[in-house]
């Protein structure tokens, strides 16, 4: 990163640092993200056509019977059966729809585009709550999706609920939702493991107190070597001591003795019995 740095703070506040199994997630949501984003724009653009329609019905009904007949020309030519047609059908069907029900058709619309809208805000900025609404939002259309798929089997259908199963199992699993696989506690403690700044605030606390555990046993000869000073005069004094007292003992012993001598008489030879 270039440039002063623009906050400060302890380097526990420092935000992580995604990579490796994060990063894929990250790219996988976002990904899940713009396809919600693409669902909203199609829903919000189906409202307002309802809508307007709605307001506009007679005179969208005219226009439609107007050119009908150049439609169902050229869908001819195309190749399409006119009398079975589905999408002429549907238009059909939507005629015969009174402005009341279409007005809540259209809000339905709107109402599930915004839905998308924020599903997909919280999948792109990788929130946890984004996470919780997009499995909770998904999950509530999913048995509609399995009724569709009974009463027909088409592409598109198959393609949208498969990607709807892949997101709610890949949330609940992978993000750990709802206590599956320790919860939320897991999912932290693992992301804090791959995180290089949490390794490197953790070499930082081991150097620490690998330092405090070496001062600690340099302190201790120290408070030795002064009780070691305090005691040793008394020592040397009574080492000394104890020579002269030796000494003294010895002197006395030698003088005892040398007293002793001189006291005593000398004893006279024995007298010589045998006279010359």
């Amino acid at each position: 990163m270039l440039g002063p740095p623009t906050v400060t703070g302890p380097v526990t506040a420092v935000p992580r640092v995604r990579r490796d199994k994060e990063l894929r997630s990250a790219l996988i949501l976002r990904i899940f993200a713009v396809e919600r984003f693409l669902r909203a724009l199609l829903f919000a653009g189906l409202a307002i056509g309802v809508w307007r329609f709605s307001v506009s019905k007679l005179s969208v009904e005219q226009a439609y019977n107007r050119e009908l007949p150049a439609v169902r020309t050229l869908l001819r030519q195309l190749g399409f059966n006119v009398n079975h047609n589905k999408l002429l059908g549907l238009i059909q069907h939507a005629f015969t729809l009174n402005s009341r029900t279409l007005v809540l058709l259209a809000l339905g619309a709107a109402a599930y585009a915004v839905l998308e809208v924020v599903e997909g805000i919280g999948l792109w900025l990788l929130k946890r709550w984004g996470e919780y609404f997009a499995m909770v939002v998904t999950s509530i259309f999913l048995p509609y999706e399995i009724y569709d798929l009974t009463a027909k089997v088409t592409v598109l259908r198959l393609l949208a609920f498969l990607v709807n199963l892949a997101l709610v199992v890949y949330l609940v699993v992978t993000k750990r939702l709802f206590g599956v696989r320790g919860g939320k506690k897991a999912y932290e403690a693992m992301l804090r493991s791959e995180s290089i700044l949490q390794n490197e605030i953790n070499a930082l606390a081991a150097e620490r107190s690998a330092a405090a555990g070496a001062e600690a046993p340099a302190a201790n000869p120290a408070a030795d070597g002064t009780a070691a000073r305090d005691t040793t005069p008394a020592t040397d004094g009574a080492a000394k001591s104890t020579p002269a007292r030796d000494a003294n003992t010895a002197a006395v012993s030698a003088d005892g003795s040398a007293s002793a001598g001189a006291s005593a008489p000398a004893k006279a030879p024995p007298a010589d019995d045998h006279r010359s």
